[in-house]
Order: structure tokens, then sequence, then C-alpha cells
């Protein structure tokens, strides 16, 4: 199983980035504290953005980092993950061969949830992480009712809608980390724009 790492409470999502954007772009993020990124599947070419950011976080050396991809669907597309050197896998739902491959393959693995019914089925799958989304439908009040009736073990990452600004009601609530979409990063964004935004959202989740 993937370490557990502190700093590995914000999750970049890179949604739409292309090969040709990595280097610049998951380097800054890097650079900024960054410990774990996603590249969704719907993005160009997604396993070759994966790999070249797998090299990428190897050539910077540091902190062990969650590298892999978003909207997992199936089982064999986990498999292609890893496959990239990814050892991330983040769903939009709860899929149990989705899970149990992940896990099977030493990964840490995200399903999507968003009721008790699904937090809990997710969790008696093998999941140990929960992506609530999107986080900003339940509002922390909504997640702080359902973190009540879940192992204390279980780690809530808030995902959708969610900013730096937003952190500290979240984390009140019992969410552990977030996952940052729009609010770090949109197609066709310069290096200069991720890294004011990353920036602030590192020094957001220190306070």
């Amino acid at each position: 199983m993937t370490a557990i790492d502190e700093n590995q409470r914000l999750v970049a999502i890179l949604r739409g980035i292309t090969p040709d954007e990595v280097d610049p772009l998951v380097g800054t993020l890097i650079d900024s504290g960054f410990t774990a990124i996603e590249i969704p599947l719907n993005s160009p070419t997604p396993f070759e953005s994966i790999a070249r950011a797998v090299e990428l976080s190897r050539e910077h050396g540091g902190p062990d980092r969650l590298i892999g991809a978003g909207t997992v669907l199936t089982a064999e597309d986990v498999d292609r993950v890893k496959a990239c050197g990814g050892n991330l896998v983040v769903s939009p739902n709860v899929d149990r061969a989705v899970i149990a491959r992940a896990l099977e393959l030493g990964m840490r693995v995200m399903p999507g949830v968003m009721t008790p019914t699904e937090a809990l089925a997710a969790i008696d799958a093998g999941a140990r992480d929960l992506k609530f989304f999107p986080a900003s439908l339940l509002g922390p009040d909504g997640i702080r009712a359902i973190r009540a009736v879940l192992p204390g073990d279980v780690r809530i990452y808030a995902v959708g809608g969610v900013g730096a600004d937003d952190f500290a009601a979240y984390a009140a609530a019992g969410v552990y980390g977030f996952g940052l979409g729009s609010s770090l990063f949109k197609p066709g964004a310069d290096a200069g724009a991720v890294r004011a935004a990353a920036e602030a959202c590192m020094a957001a989740i220190s306070r």
C-alpha cells in the first residue's frame, strides 16, 4: 500500500492537461509543495501525461508522491495507470472491481461518494479514502452529518466547488483533504497562474 503523507491533503486535478503541458505545470505544482496529482482519463492522451508526470516526479526526488488518474471506471484502466508508474486511482463512483484491483496493486484509491450508503459501500469494498463529490452541494454541514457514521480511520476528501477559502470550514466538519480542479487549473492556464493558485492553497492548508 502506498504510504500516507500528511502533505497529501491537497490533490491537484489536472483535467484537460496535454502531455506538452505536463513539464511546466506539474513541475510548478511540485515546486509549490503538491505531493498528489490526478490526471483524469477524459483528458487528451491521459496515459502519456501520467507517465510523464511520474517521470518528472522521480526527477524531482523528494517526498513520496501520489501520481495517477481520475475518472477511472474499469479495472482495466487501473492496470493501465499502474503500467504508467501511477499509484493513485480516483473514481467518480463506487465500483468494487476498481477498488479491489487498485488495492491488489498497492495503489491509493479514492472512490466518489455522496451519500452514507455509497460511503459505507466503498468502505466495505476496502476503500479508506473517500471523495465526497460534489462537495459544494453537501456543504460542511452535510459532510459533518455523514462523517459521524463513518469509521474514524477513513479519510474524507472534499471535491467540487471547494477552494482555498473553504478549507477551514470543511476541515472543522471532519474533512481530511481536498481535490482542487478549476480553482487550481483550467485548460490553457499558464505556469504563472497555476503557481499563484497553488501557493495560495498551500498557505491556506497550513493555517
